[in-house]
């Protein structure tokens, strides 16, 4: 993962004030209810004076169950967690900066990806997600709610396009490129008698493959520069990733 570079963030007596405001839920109607009151939220850490909750961390590892990237990972941890809230922070930042309306996904596009959660979801194995009944079980199982669902498709959705139109256009996939990957990937992964398909037949396919891989390099390199110039402060240290000597976080968990 990315590293955090913590700079001028809110000050402790503010930040302190804030979290008071956000984070005490409690209405005593006595003295005794006051001796009972409790913090039952806290702030874990700042990006950019945008507070992140241990809540949204919670939210965050029940969501997990909707990214099938994450299957056979193991369960994603609060450390792992925060950096994905982190990066995403960053993101979403950056898109109310240049062009929020331009990255607005559809309803319609957003009805389409719930449609393929529902299919393609490891959660919904033994629950017929197909069904209404069984895919509000599923929620009800990872205690998720369907407007939950909806914008997390949205939010999704919307970073998706704003990454294909802020980095992909510029990307061009040569013809000598697309046959280097024919012959020295594609064609090794078939065994001797495989009927091998042509490169004219596979050629769109390894142009895409390509262009994401391409647009994967210039994203990672302009969220690492994000990261540099923002000002995050992580508040609980539980929560720190552990850093190799360049500075990167280390696996910890499962990523998105």
């Amino acid at each position: 993962m990315l590293p955090i570079r913590t700079r001028n963030v809110l000050p402790l007596a503010g930040l302190c004030s804030l979290a008071l405001g956000m984070v005490v839920q409690a209405r005593p109607q006595s003295e005794a209810a006051q001796s009972a009151a409790v913090v039952v939220d806290r702030v874990v850490a700042v990006v950019n004076q945008r507070v992140i909750l241990a809540s949204d961390l919670d939210d965050e590892i029940r969501l997990s169950v909707l990214d099938p990237n994450l299957v056979g990972e193991g369960p994603l941890t609060r450390q792992r967690a925060l950096e994905q809230i982190i990066s995403r922070s960053l993101i979403e930042q950056q898109i109310r900066q240049e062009d929020e309306e331009a990255a607005e996904p559809a309803q319609s596009e957003v009805d389409a990806r719930l449609v393929e959660l529902r299919k393609e979801l490891p959660a919904c194995v033994h629950q017929n997600c197909a069904t209404d009944a069984g895919w509000s079980a599923m929620l009800a199982a990872n205690n998720l709610t369907t407007e939950r669902v909806k914008a997390y498709a949205r939010y999704r959705l919307e970073i998706l396009r704003f990454i294909e139109q802020r980095f992909r256009p510029g990307i061009r996939i040569s013809q000598q490129e697309i046959g280097d990957y024919y012959n020295k990937t594609l064609r090794p992964q078939y065994t001797p008698g495989d009927q091998i398909p042509s490169l004219e037949q596979v050629a769109p396919r390894i142009q895409e493959i390509l262009l994401e891989q391409k647009v994967n390099v210039l994203f990672d390199n302009w969220l690492t520069n994000l990261r540099q110039q923002g000002d995050v402060e992580i508040l609980d240290p539980a929560l720190e990733m552990p850093r190799d000597s360049a500075g990167q976080a280390g696996s910890g968990g499962s990523g998105q």
